[in-house]
């Protein structure tokens, strides 16, 4: 018996030479892979980042400093390289946009939100994803549509400020997260449907595709699928949430195919004439593959624009504000700006805030130092190629980690401190937030995927940031100051919501 147990024992450790030697990413395979940590045989370096208890980015951050700006970790059978040079970043997004253009394999439970990722940010690089995004750019973000529909920003934003004085007289303060997530939901729910709903309606919208959102972040058989049997009931409960996503908007989806077949004039609730709202577009739009879209591929389109645009615009007002809070020389400066634009008395316009140069400063400083996320979205090659001097095979997820980027000393002068100036005479001036020029930071990415709506999103920041500002000092509430720690909500956001002090300043 003895002599078996050893016979097995050798037996299992051949093998796992074997596989150390010949398989594994993270050993001594001679596969030009960029260097990362030593993994655990068969689950790579997945349980060494689970028993860390830390977050992913701060991982990271630390393996970034031992081995380099592109370097690779096996995650179960995940393959992820992940590059954080501006150099890098640069050369795979911008100068080889196209090689690295493609998305890799979403999980199980994403594919039941993306309905096999027909969607804009899912889909892989190919003819589907540039029919999404090509109708979605003349349909949504042109620059006519959004001048048509400026009435419905300016119908969310008198709201907006009616709730926040409501709510300063009742509390004493605001909580700013959840009513710029309110008042931005409104707008694209509008937007999307061309209708005008009630708030109730619009609240539940809202904490559903906030649901998705969460229901969607990596987990453990996304990285080793034998484990999915242990998931089903993961897997019921994303159906059974799918099954509400539908319920909340199919309804907005069929009133509005109704409104256009019969080519009735706005109404109470249909507020956008035939052909100004998003969804209009989906209606008429052929794939090539798919041929006509049906009400699920409509519900998974919708909620992608109000999910995305929802939580990054509001997620950026809420950190601004922090700074405008606990900075009162640079809230009042901006002040002094928006009010020699429109006076102590005046309305802040759309075609007001392009022009406010400090407006523009403190919004950019505020996506540099808190980006929306630290990460952009996975990306993979549609080919075998190099980046770095490095193979990476078409399999594998190429993660941006951009945050770095931001924080960069040899990039950015005292990148800790928030200094809206730098963007009007230092190391920020002439910064192209798009990355075509240069990396220096990437709110919304680069390349073929960047986001194609970050001129409206940017628009939404601006208008609330002015809108809040000329109406309101803004002032911590005593006791009680803003607590700047973040955490991952789909977006970082504040770990504790930004709650303040309004003052009327007339």
């Amino acid at each position: 018996m003895d002599v078996i147990n050893f016979l097995i024992l050798c037996s299992l450790l051949f093998l796992l030479r074997l596989w150390w030697r010949y398989w594994s990413v993270t050993g001594g395979a001679v596969k030009n892979l960029p260097p990362g940590p030593p993994g655990w045989p068969l689950v790579g370096n997945l349980f060494q980042v689970i028993l860390q208890r830390r977050s992913f980015m701060y991982i990271v951050r630390d393996l970034r400093a031992k081995y380099g700006p592109i370097f690779t970790m096996q995650m179960g059978q995940r393959t992820l390289v992940i590059v954080s040079s501006s150099e890098l970043i640069h050369e795979a997004l911008v100068q080889r946009g196209p090689l690295f253009a493609s998305r890799p394999p979403d999980s199980p439970i994403r594919l039941v939100f993306s309905v096999g990722k027909c969607a804009i940010n899912s889909a892989e690089y190919g003819p589907l994803w540039r029919t999404l995004r090509r109708n979605f750019v003349t349909e949504f973000i042109n620059p006519v549509r959004i001048r048509q529909c400026s009435w419905i920003r300016e119908w969310a934003l008198e709201n907006h400020m009616k709730r926040l004085k409501v709510e300063a007289f009742e509390n004493g303060y605001v909580e700013v997260m959840s009513n710029c997530r309110f008042t931005i939901c409104s707008v694209l729910i509008c937007l999307c449907f061309g209708a005008r709903v009630s708030e109730e309606r619009i609240k539940r919208i809202e904490a559903t595709l906030k649901e998705v959102m969460l229901i969607t972040a990596p987990k453990l058989p996304d990285f080793l699928p034998v484990l999915a049997p242990l998931f089903r009931k993961e897997m019921k409960q994303a159906k059974e949430l799918r099954k509400r996503q539908l319920d909340c908007l199919v309804p907005l989806i069929r009133n509005r195919r109704a409104f256009v077949e019969k080519g009735e004039p706005p109404s109470s609730e249909m507020v956008s004439p035939v052909g100004v709202a998003y969804i209009d577009s989906l209606f008429k739009l052929q794939t090539t593959k798919r041929g006509p879209l049906e009400e699920e591929e409509f519900t998974t389109l919708c909620s992608e624009v109000i999910s995305a645009g929802t939580d990054t615009s509001a997620t950026t007002v809420e950190w601004a504000l922090l700074h405008l809070v606990l900075n009162q020389k640079i809230q009042e400066k901006l002040y002094n700006e928006i009010v020699s634009f429109v006076g102590e008395d005046g309305l802040v316009k759309e075609e007001d805030v392009e022009k406010m140069t400090y407006l523009s400063a403190v919004v950019k400083e505020t996506f540099r130092r808190h980006p929306p996320s630290h990460f952009l979205l996975s990306h993979a090659a549609t080919q075998e190629t190099q980046l770095g001097g490095y193979k990476i095979p078409e399999d594998v997820n190429v993660e941006f980690y951009t945050a770095w980027i931001t924080e960069d000393p040899a990039l950015w002068e005292d990148p800790d401190e928030f200094r809206p100036e730098r963007f009007l005479e230092g190391d920020g001036v002439g910064v192209d937030l798009t990355g075509t020029r240069g990396v220096k930071m990437l709110p919304f990415g680069a390349g073929r995927r960047i986001c194609p709506a970050w001129t409206l999103g940017i628009l939404h920041v601006n208008l609330l940031v002015a809108r809040m500002v000329h109406a309101f000092r803004w002032l911590p509430v005593p006791g009680a100051p803003p607590d700047p720690t973040e955490t991952f909500a789909f977006t970082m956001v504040m770990k504790n919501p930004l709650k303040a002090v309004i003052l009327p300043r007339f």
